[in-house]
């Protein structure tokens, strides 16, 4: 039996309801505990939900100044009690980017978190490898020249919200916010130099060599995990016969959700849909709704908890999917291990999901017509529904639960340590594994 690894994680970010690398970060750190490895956190704020599986978690605190930046009282950039920590070095960068328009987090992070790794073992704490999630800051190259071998977990890259941004500027202005903001540029130098970058899925790996310039070779595809035993049908749950529900940000074009308000327009009036999004009197989905006559069949809910989200999947009659690209389709695998079906359109990561889950359609991206047609369909068909819910719910129990994730993970981390090894004993490094990306899926599951 092979012997427990010592893994530390590092993460700009915790907070599991503010991105999914929260919510990677967690679950994942879960079931390695699980199964008997030592898991060590370094984490930045907004911090996640208690860890009490993991050996030590590290809290490290900034000033938070983007947030702060967008106050109308200039003293709210000033900390409290001791205003002079602004001058500290790397408040002070970050207070300096800040002004400027550029995303100072990852970097700054990735500096305390070196200092807090390097601390750490001069105390005489051991780590086996560094797992990132998704911070990709310089510092982590200083990691590695601490001697440990690095990865990190990309999701997507930076440079698809980039040109996602670019696409909803209108102004010179507004493109060299853009420009400024996203930290594309340091993120794809450091991916190019660490052992492994995970991600999860096809369509992702593609995006990832493409713009970030990583070689396949380096590349592995690890499912996404889901939480079955949260997201599950409700036995006591009743479904609405007509209900839509989506989960997404009407604000990113990504997600597409201004069509399916077009798709909407064009279904019956009894069709209803929920949206979870920030439930703002100038959303865009309810603008967009209200010009065109059907603002009543929309109700914006807001952000929700788990067990409320699980509530709204079980009530929905079909989950719709409308984005323009996915890095994995989180909202698509949920509803499917809740038994509801999912319209989804043919983009990005979202064709693997469906595939692997068997518990959806998909149609053209970008084409309400399209979309609107598919949704009639499957409301008139309940048997189809019901066959798409159970078999949905099978896929994604079968291929996306955590534990399966989690051994998938360990065995990138020990092909990275036996080629660490290889390469200490002075044999050619083997880097092309039954685990490679482009040649068989670390998770996908088996026949």
């Amino acid at each position: 039996m092979s012997p427990p690894l010592r893994i530390c994680f590092v993460a700009y970010r915790g907070y599991m309801r503010s991105g999914g690398q929260g919510i990677y970060l967690w679950f994942l750190a879960r079931e390695l505990a699980a199964l008997g490895h030592l898991v060590d956190v370094i984490v930045g704020p907004p911090y996640p939900d208690p860890l009490p599986f993991a050996g030590e978690v590290v809290e490290l605190p900034n000033l938070q100044l983007w947030g702060k930046r967008f106050d109308p009282d200039p003293a709210a950039l000033l900390p409290r009690p001791n205003p002079f920590r602004l001058f500290q070095p790397l408040n002070f960068y970050e207070l300096a980017a800040t002004h400027f328009g550029f995303l100072p987090e990852p970097f700054a992070f990735s500096v305390r978190a070196f200092r807090a790794l390097a601390q750490r073992l001069r105390a005489g704490r051991r780590y086996d490898l560094v797992h990132d999630v998704q911070t990709l800051g310089w510092g982590l190259l200083a990691v590695r020249a601490l001697g440990l071998p690095a990865l990190t977990t990309i999701h997507h890259p930076l440079s698809v919200d980039r040109r996602a941004s670019f696409a909803r500027d209108r102004s010179f202005r507004e493109a060299l916010g853009t420009m400024e903001f996203y930290p594309v540029g340091m993120q794809a130098f450091v991916a190019r130099r660490l052992e492994r970058v995970l991600t999860s899925s096809e369509a992702s790996a593609t995006e990832i060599a493409r713009d970030f310039g990583v070689p396949r070779r380096r590349l592995r595809m690890v499912w996404n995990g889901l939480d079955t035993t949260l997201f599950r049908p409700l036995p006591e749950a009743t479904r609405s016969p007509s209900e839509l529900l989506c989960v997404a940000r009407a604000s990113d074009p990504n997600k597409g959700v201004l069509g399916l308000i077009d798709a909407l327009a064009r279904l019956p009036r009894e069709t209803r849909l929920t949206l979870v999004d920030e439930d703002a009197p100038r959303n865009p989905a309810r603008l967009r709704a209200q010009a065109l006559g059907c603002g009543e069949r929309l109700r914006i809910v807001g952000r929700v908890d788990n067990e409320a989200l699980v509530r709204l999947y079980n009530r929905a009659t079909l989950v719709v999917v409308p984005s323009r690209y996915e890095g994995f389709g989180l909202p698509a695998a949920e509803a499917m291990a809740c038994g509801t079906p999912v319209v989804a359109c043919a983009a990005g990561a979202l064709p693997e999901v469906l595939a692997i889950g068997g518990g959806g359609r998909l149609v053209p991206p970008g084409d309400p017509e399209a979309l609107a047609k598919e949704i009639g369909q499957l409301l008139e068909q309940p048997a189809a529904r019901a066959e798409l819910g159970a078999r949905g719910r099978a896929g994604v129990a079968r291929a996306f639960a955590w534990p399966r994730v989690a051994e998938a993970t360990v065995a990138v981390y020990r092909e990275v340590l036996a080629e660490r090894a290889e390469r200490r004993r002075g044999r050619p490094a083997r880097i092309t594994t039954s685990a490679s990306a482009g040649h068989a899926r670390a998770s996908a599951p088996s026949a």
